[in-house]
């Protein structure tokens, strides 16, 4: 016949079945295993085998490759202790090594702004703010997109992602998404086209302006080139021939009819 359980063993079988363990939490692991203990204290529980069987129960598959070797092949003494420091550890690196991509190396590439916000919160976890998740996506996004998003300061962050959506659809036009657009977002916009549209036309006047400078000295010239040309080409005396027209008193033939030789005869008497 089974002996009884004293009240002492009863109650600790009623704790160990009342023990409710946290969830793990990746982020703090340190924390989590501070409230794990507890709660093994509060059940009574001193057994290393034990407190190592209830955290290895507790941890997801994917934290749980994490320390693969240490669950498959636990030292003979220690075992709690010894997951616990590889947990610690492990994660710890693993989550500077997320948060350093987050920071140096996602861009938003082909994905649209709500996707590269969801990877950029997969890779935070639960730890970052989400102040500084909105600015850093926020910083990967197009300037053009910032300058508009920039006034949805007070707006919840997936909304903006939303927006931005929108926006990113529409490429360099957003005021094709003006329909769900604030109307702070809508007046930018207008002032950003207006603002495009000035300088437009001020190039163009610049433009018209240049030419119309150059324009000028470039008939100034033609007309001084054709009177040259027409000055040169132009007989001096329309009774000469073209040898004495040309050549002058150098000219080595003479073609009659030509008045040359009897002008210059007259003219040296």
């Amino acid at each position: 016949m089974a002996t009884p359980p004293t009240d002492a063993e009863s109650a600790l079988q009623v704790n160990r079945v009342s023990m409710k363990l946290p969830p793990f939490w990746p982020d703090r692991p340190a924390l989590w295993f501070a409230q794990l203990e507890i709660q093994f204290t509060l059940a009574g529980i001193t057994s290393d085998k034990t407190m190592f069987m209830y955290a290895v129960a507790q941890l997801d598959n994917k934290y749980a490759i994490e320390v693969e070797d240490v669950i498959t092949s636990p030292p003979e003494t220690g075992r709690y202790a010894k997951l616990k420091d590889e947990i610690l550890h492990r994660l710890s690196a693993s989550r500077e090594t997320r948060l350093r991509q987050l920071v140096e190396h996602e861009e938003l590439g082909d994905r649209k702004p709500s996707q590269l916000l969801r990877h950029l919160r997969t890779l935070a976890g639960e730890s970052v703010p989400d102040e500084f998740i909105r600015s850093l996506w926020m910083s990967r996004l197009p300037p053009s997109t910032q300058t508009i998003l920039a006034t949805q300061d007070s707006v919840e962050l997936s909304s903006v992602a939303n927006l931005a959506d929108k926006i990113h659809e529409v490429g360099p036009r957003p005021h094709v998404a003006s329909a769900s657009m604030t109307p702070e977002v809508e007046a930018l916009t207008r002032r950003m086209e207006e603002l495009a549209r000035q300088v437009s036309s001020l190039s163009q006047a610049l433009g018209s302006a240049n030419t119309s400078t150059r324009r000028p000295r470039s008939r100034s010239r033609s007309r001084g080139n054709h009177q040259r040309n027409r000055s040169q080409s132009a007989p001096r005396n329309p009774t000469w021939c073209w040898y004495h027209d040309t050549f002058g008193a150098r000219a080595s033939k003479c073609r009659e009819p030509c008045t040359y030789a009897a002008e210059n005869a007259e003219g040296s008497r």
